[in-house]
C-alpha cells in the first residue's frame, strides 16, 4: 500500500537510485510523489528518464512540499545542505539522513529542531534490493516515524533498529562488510585458480557458494558454528581447510577489520566542522520616555 506521502530525494546517486527503484517495485510509493535533486545535470535527467519522478534543480524548492526529506548525500556535503533547506522546514516533516558518522543532534540543530529526525545505515547491497539497513530514531521521531523509515528501507532488504550510539558498529559490520565478503569471494577464488580451475569457473563457483551458504544461515537461522559442523567431517578435506585459517588467524582479522571499521567511523564522525553560532538577535534600543515637566 503507497504511503500516500510527498517524498524528496536530496541527492541521486547510487544509494537515492536504489531506494526509488525498491520503492517503486515494493508500491510503497508511487514515481508521481517523488521528486529528486542533484548536482549533476545528466543524473537528473537519467533517474527523470528512468522512473518517471519528478526533478528540482535547488533542494529547497524540491523540500517545500514534500512530507519526508531522504538526506543522500555525502558527510561533507550534508552542512552546506541542511543550511540551504533550513528556511522551508518544519515539524511536519519528517528528515532521513544516510549520511555517515552525522550525528542527529547535529541535523536537527542545523535544521532549527523543527523536523523530526531518522538516521539511518545502509549498505552497498541495496542496490541489488538485498541490503541490512540500521535505524535510530532522534529524540523527536515517534514510533510511526521509525515504522515509516522501516517501510521505506524495507523496500531495499532487511532493516534492524538500533540506538544510535550502535551505528559506529554497523558501520563497521554492514556498512563496510560488503568490501570483506568481496575480498573473500576474491580470495576464495584464487584458491580454486591455484588448484587448477579456470578463472571464470573458480569465480562463479566462489560466487555461488557465497551466496548459498548466506542463504542457509538466513533461512535455517541455525547458528554458523552449526553449519559449519555440517560440512566439516573427521579428517577429511574441510577440517584440514579450516586448519589453515586458523593458522592465519582468520576469525581474528576479521573481527579486527571490524572493529577498526567501526572506530574509523567514530573518528570521521568527530571530525565533522563545528556548526557556526547563530547569532542573537539585536535586542532593540529601549526608547527613553521623556519626562513630563511638572508646574510650576
Amino acid at each position: 500500500m503507497a504511503l500516500n506521502k510527498r517524498i524528496a530525494f536530496i541527492g541521486g546517486g547510487n544509494m537515492a537510485e536504489a531506494l526509488i527503484k525498491g520503492i517503486l517495485s515494493a508500491d510503497v510509493s508511487t514515481s508521481d510523489q517523488m521528486t529528486v535533486t542533484d548536482v549533476s545535470p545528466s543524473r537528473i535527467a537519467t533517474l527523470k528518464s528512468r522512473y518517471r519522478i519528478a526533478a528540482a534543480v535547488k533542494n529547497i524548492d524540491a523540500v517545500r512540499e514534500a512530507e519526508i526529506v531522504l538526506l543522500c548525500v555525502k558527510p561533507q556535503q550534508i552542512d552546506a545542505v541542511l543550511a540551504e533547506i533550513a528556511p522551508a522546514m518544519d515539524a511536519r516533516k519528517l528528515v532521513i539522513s544516510i549520511a555517515a558518522g552525522v550525528p542527529i543532534e547535529r541535523i536537527s540543530r542545523a535544521l532549527n529542531g523543527k523536523p523530526r529526525v531518522v538516521r539511518v545505515m545502509p549498505n552497498a547491497p541495496a542496490l541489488v534490493l538485498a541490503g541490512a539497513t540500521a535505524i535510530a530514531a532522534g529524540t523527536g521521531a515517534t514510533h510511526a516515524d521509525v515504522e515509516l523509515a522501516q517501510e521505506i528501507f524495507g523496500a531495499i532488504g532487511r532493516v534492524s533498529v538500533v540506538e544510535e550510539r550502535h551505528l559506529d558498529a554497523v558501520t563497521g559490520l554492514s556498512g563496510s562488510g560488503p568490501a570483506y565478503v568481496f575480498a573473500f569471494i576474491e580470495s576464495l577464488a584464487d584458491g580454486g585458480v591455484k588448484a587448477g580451475l579456470s578463472r571464470s569457473l573458480a569465480l562463479e563457483l566462489a560466487v555461488q557458494t557465497t551466496l548459498g551458504s548466506a542463504r542457509m544461515a538466513l533461512e535455517t537461522k541455525e547458528h554458523p558454528a552449526k553449519l559449519r559442523d555440517l560440512v566439516t567431517s573427521p579428517g577429511g578435506t574441510t577440517i584440514s581447510g579450516l586448519h589453515e585459517l586458523e593458522k592465519g588467524k582468520f576469525r581474528a582479522t576479521i573481527m579486527s577489520a571490524v572493529e577498526a571499521a567501526a572506530k574509523r567511523s567514530k573518528e570521521l564522525g568527530g571530525k565533522l566542522k563545528p556548526l557556526p553560532k547563530k547569532a542573537a538577535p539585536k535586542a532593540k534600543p529601549v526608547k527613553k520616555k521623556a519626562k513630563k515637566k511638572g508646574k510650576k
